[in-house]
Parts: C-alpha cells; sequence; structure tokens
C-alpha cells in the first residue's frame, strides 16, 4: 500500500468497488437503473423496435414478414475529474494513514461522481461551470425527451398520472421517477380530499427518504432540477431503456509542483508544504428508447 498513491498509479481495487456503490447510493439515475462496464473506447448498443404483433401460423400455412426498426446508439465515455490540496504530509505517512486520505478522497469523489453522472445525463451541463456542454448536447434527457407534462404544484399526482400514460400509450412499462425536492414536498402535501388533512402519501413525511410510492420506485435528488431546471420530476422505463456505466480503470495522480488548480490565492504546493489529489473517472450512458420517458416541468402550455 505504500505505493499505491505514487504518481499515474489507480485505485485499488477494493476503493474502486467502494466507489461505485456510493454512486449507485447518491446518484438517482444509478439507484433506478442497472451498471455495466462501458469499454474506454465507447460502446453501440441496438434497440429492436418490432413493428406487429406475433403471427399465429397454421399447419402448411404461410409466413409472412414481422419487420423491425433497429436503432443504434453509441456510448462514449467521458473524462469527469476531482482534485484537492492535502498536507505533504501524506507521502511521509505510514501505510495506514495514506489509506485513510485515499479513503476520505474515495468517499467525495464518489459524491461528485454521482451528481456529475445526474446532471450531465438530466441536463447536458458541466456540472462544475452550469454551462452547456457540446459533447454533452445530443445525449441528455432534457435534449432527447420530448414528452412533457406541465408542473402542476397543488396536484403533482396527476402529473405522475399523466406522464405514465403517455409513456404506456407507446407500450413501454415505468420502472422509476426521479424528482426534485420541490416535487416531492408538492406530493407530501396532497390530501386524500378536499375535507380531509389526512396525507395521501405519508411515507413523504418529515425526514422519509422514500424508495417506493404506489409500487413506483422513485428518488429524490437536487440535480433534477439542477442550475435552475425547469424540471421537476423524470419517469419512465430506466431498468431498461437507460444504460451507464464505468470504464474500470480510475487513475489517481499525485502532484508535487507548481499550481494544478490554477489558484491564485493558494501558490505553489511546494512553497505551502502540500500535494495535491487528482481523481479521474470515465462515465458513460445511453438513453437508449426517449418515448419511455415523461418529464413534469414548468413553462410546458407557456
Amino acid at each position: 500500500m505504500a505505493n499505491v498513491l505514487s504518481k499515474g498509479s489507480l485505485f485499488p481495487e477494493e476503493l474502486t468497488n467502494q466507489l461505485f456503490n456510493l454512486v449507485r447510493g447518491k446518484s438517482s439515475l444509478a439507484r433506478l437503473s442497472g451498471a455495466e462496464p462501458i469499454p474506454f473506447n465507447g460502446e453501440r448498443v441496438f434497440t429492436f423496435n418490432f413493428d406487429k404483433e406475433a403471427d399465429l401460423v397454421a399447419e402448411n400455412g404461410a409466413k409472412s414478414n414481422g419487420g423491425a426498426t433497429i436503432t443504434p446508439v453509441t456510448i462514449t465515455p467521458v473524462k469527469i475529474e476531482y482534485g484537492m490540496r492535502v498536507s505533504d504530509e501524506f507521502k511521509y505517512a505510514a501505510e495506514a494513514i495514506q489509506l485513510q486520505y485515499l479513503t476520505a478522497f474515495a468517499e467525495g469523489f464518489a459524491a461528485k461522481a454521482a451528481r456529475a453522472l445526474d446532471i450531465m445525463a438530466f441536463h447536458g451541463v458541466n456540472p462544475r461551470s452550469k454551462n452547456s456542454a457540446s459533447v454533452l448536447s445530443g445525449n441528455n434527457f432534457d435534449a432527447l425527451v420530448d414528452q412533457t407534462i406541465d408542473y402542476d404544484a397543488t396536484a403533482p399526482q396527476d402529473n405522475v398520472t399523466a406522464a405514465i400514460d403517455l409513456i404506456q400509450s407507446n407500450e413501454h412499462d415505468v420502472t422509476g421517477m426521479a424528482m426534485s425536492p420541490a416535487f416531492k414536498s408538492a406530493l407530501a402535501q396532497v390530501k386524500k380530499g378536499s375535507t380531509s388533512n389526512e396525507a395521501l402519501f405519508p411515507e413523504l413525511g418529515w425526514g422519509n427518504d422514500a424508495s417506493v410510492i404506489n409500487g413506483l420506485p422513485v428518488d429524490t435528488n437536487s440535480t433534477v432540477s439542477f442550475n435552475s431546471s425547469a424540471d421537476k420530476a423524470i419517469i419512465g422505463n430506466f431498468a431498461d431503456y437507460f444504460k451507464w456505466g464505468f470504464a474500470r480503470q480510475i487513475p489517481i495522480e499525485v502532484i508535487e509542483y507548481g499550481n494544478p488548480d490554477n489558484d491564485a490565492d493558494a501558490g505553489d504546493l511546494k512553497g505551502h508544504n502540500q500535494i495535491y489529489l487528482r481523481g479521474e473517472a470515465y462515465l458513460g450512458w445511453g438513453i437508449l428508447v426517449p418515448d419511455a420517458f415523461a418529464i413534469v416541468k414548468t413553462g410546458v402550455s407557456g
């Protein structure tokens, strides 16, 4: 372990697995869908839309063409990075102390990677700058999903029903919903009737982090409405039609000199007895069937 963080080395296997698990715990998309390793150079996923129903063929009967539309989706990993300054005592510390540094860094990096996955895949923006990223322009829900419902804060449950109706009219299943804190709050305030003070969804009471509402898997995350997005909830078949994953290698670099974070106030590393830890990960995702999703958002009818 003494050389774990030598320049250009990789996260140890146990911390790589820990990072994956932490991302799954903090990303709505990761919670609602499955993850698979993504090749570093990307991959193509093919979806088949069978145009007709199955054909009953009588004995000696003629068979007819069913037909299918094949749509390829390219999943290309993009690189995210995060770095931080730490005391240079790390270089001289015992293995146990080095592992503590690395574990803490892995936990923080996982949280940022989880948010980055959601923010980039939901909205197509660079999480840090909050600006649109051209590399993500054709690979995010806001750009690809045309089915939208105008948000009604007084009847959010009706918004969910309308979104599900849209998706199911395209003959797709609904497997999950990612919702903003504001949407969760609106659902929590819905009463069972006009004269009742009893909550329709008591599982959304104070402090509760509901994972299922009315049988539908859900996750609440501020990434849904990140950067003042109009999105309030994204509903659809995440289990089958959203694919994401890490390229397996996650390098971490130890930088001992210079000003790698371009922070004029922090100054030179060597002059302040510091080193810089920089982690990088390669995330890839694909929205395979956009009409298997719908977005509840403000301003649709306007």
